[in-house]
């Protein structure tokens, strides 16, 4: 995940990135300059040589990697495919409030897929993600989104939506399918046991979320197969028939990427850092580290989560959201209780399904 840009345009009020523990960017460069870039890409070629990688998945993030420009978007996207020993699958993960004509145009030269993110209706987008004044943005959003799926329907990744669990969620599936994306990414909004997520309280029958996800899931579930999956959804599937997730919080396997900052600092999941700063620091460099040195396993589960049948469906929970300020990483999830909904609905769900076949 490379991090083109380090400021956004936006002020959305569940931000891992600017209002939660982590300020270092105040401290970073606004963007990746050239030279970074090239230092980034020549480390992530010499991985590629070292593992003998077929593909690479590079991922243009921020902030809203927008900001950086077309000029440095071009360079690095140039600059990578030249010099990547290996096939170059990109992503970039935007607000969309900068995407037209000029920016799809380059993204297509480039193959770059788009995934945008749209938390639903109106309202619940404009609840949350509003400009620095203020203001709205979903009817920008869907314009813009409306250009990218009329005119470059090829390069859409999918949605991605945050969940509030005020806001109903059939509604907000609705909202989301009518631009029929590919895939969308249901996310839990951050938070911990210190600062708990919006309507998570200690209460373990209280579970807002949980709640939420399974009144989705059924829809999902039941519906006839479409043009768009949930891949939360499909992760939880996978795993409850026993295979494997590369959804991040989901399931035991290690996430396999590395975030270069912009000035060339290499983290583990940025996500981390907003428990502590800490948290997702290596110490390390693209000017001076290959990204092998920062490959190191994430914290591990709470020991009570060892003892939980549940623990190689949820895989403890994302690891931020264990976090306390007196205890570390060493706790359940601050969802487990929405987690534990979840899962055990969707056991059930197919459990019995297969039995009626069988």
């Amino acid at each position: 995940m490379l991090k083109v840009h380090g400021r956004c345009n936006l002020a959305c009020d569940y931000c891992y990135v600017y209002r939660l523990a982590d300020q270092r960017w105040r401290h970073r460069a606004r963007a990746m300059t050239p030279h970074t870039a090239t230092a980034a890409i020549d480390r992530i070629a010499e991985h590629a040589r070292t593992h003998d990688l077929d593909t690479v998945h590079l991922v243009l993030h921020g902030g809203e990697p927008l900001l950086a420009g077309r000029a440095t978007i071009d360079h690095t996207l140039t600059t990578a495919r030249a010099r990547i020993p290996a096939h170059v699958e990109t992503s970039l993960q935007t607000n969309a409030l900068l995407l037209d004509t000029a920016w799809l145009d380059l993204l297509d030269t480039h193959h770059v897929r788009v995934g945008v993110s749209l938390d639903g209706t109106p309202a619940a987008h404009d609840t949350h993600r509003r400009t620095h004044t203020g203001h709205g943005t979903h009817a920008t959003v869907t314009d813009r989104l409306h250009l990218l799926t009329t005119n470059h329907r090829h390069l859409f990744a999918g949605l991605l939506c945050v969940i509030d669990p005020t806001h109903d969620p059939l509604t907000t599936y609705t909202a989301l399918t009518e631009h029929t994306p590919p895939v969308i990414d249901f996310l839990l909004p951050h938070g911990t046991w210190t600062t708990p997520p919006p309507h998570r309280h200690p209460d373990p029958t209280h579970t807002p979320y949980g709640d939420w996800l399974v009144t989705a899931f059924d829809h999902w579930y039941d519906a006839p197969p479409g043009p768009t999956t949930i891949r939360l959804f499909d992760a939880l599937v996978g795993l409850c028939l026993g295979g494997h997730s590369t959804v991040e919080g989901l399931g035991t396997d290690h996430p396999p990427q590395v975030v270069i900052e912009t000035d060339g600092t290499i983290e583990r999941s940025d996500i981390l850092a907003a428990t502590v700063p800490a948290a997702s620091a290596t110490g390390l460099t693209v000017h001076h580290h290959p990204l092998d040195a920062a490959l190191a396993p994430p914290p591990e589960p709470a020991p009570t989560c060892h003892t939980c049948p549940l623990l190689r469906v949820c895989g403890g929970g994302h690891p931020a959201h264990r976090h306390h300020h007196t205890t570390g990483f060493a706790n359940p999830s601050v969802y487990c209780p929405d987690l534990t909904r979840l899962i055990t609905h969707a056991h059930t769900r197919l459990t019995t399904d297969l039995d009626r076949i069988r």
